[in-house]
């Protein structure tokens, strides 16, 4: 099985947190100082919240795979389309530990396919070899304050 995933950037967690709350009638089901997560059923989806230090609106979609076949099927059609900007494999990111393939859109819109299999006490793991420690690829778009998903703004 797979679930949606939507990850917004909000400018304030808590005003995000009590809007979302009521909208979905449910409390998230993880919340930390910059990020909160929904894991609701009806609709299926994963929908997380960060005010980290990047513009308020969509980071990213994706898919949450249900088993590590699931992934490498996602990652395999990726790959078909040469779409894959990064697989990640044992990454830390949003409090979770998982593996990863980032794509990106011909608009631009960042797509993240993962399986996780636990969970982190941290937002991020380690630098990557980049030297970034962030979720997701480097891209050539930056948000208005001259942040984007791997300027070590994370």
């Amino acid at each position: 099985m797979k679930r949606f995933h939507v990850h917004l950037n909000v400018a304030r967690l808590d005003d995000s947190i009590r809007f979302y709350t009521t909208l979905f009638g449910a409390a998230p089901d993880v919340t930390r100082p910059d990020y909160a997560k929904w894991m609701l059923d009806d609709p299926h989806v994963n929908f997380a919240i960060s005010q980290r230090c990047r513009q308020p609106g969509v980071d990213h979609l994706g898919l949450q795979a249900g088993d590590p076949a699931d992934l490498a099927a996602i990652g395999a059609r990726l790959q078909a389309a040469d779409a894959v900007a990064l697989a990640e494999q044992g990454t830390t990111c949003c409090y979770a530990h998982s593996d990863k393939f980032w794509a990106e859109d011909p608009q631009g819109v960042r797509w993240e396919s993962f399986h996780t299999h636990g969970e982190a006490t941290t937002y991020t793991g380690a630098p990557n070899e980049a030297g970034v420690a962030c979720c997701g690829p480097a891209t050539t778009k930056r948000t208005a304050s001259g942040c984007g998903p791997n300027t070590g703004c994370c």
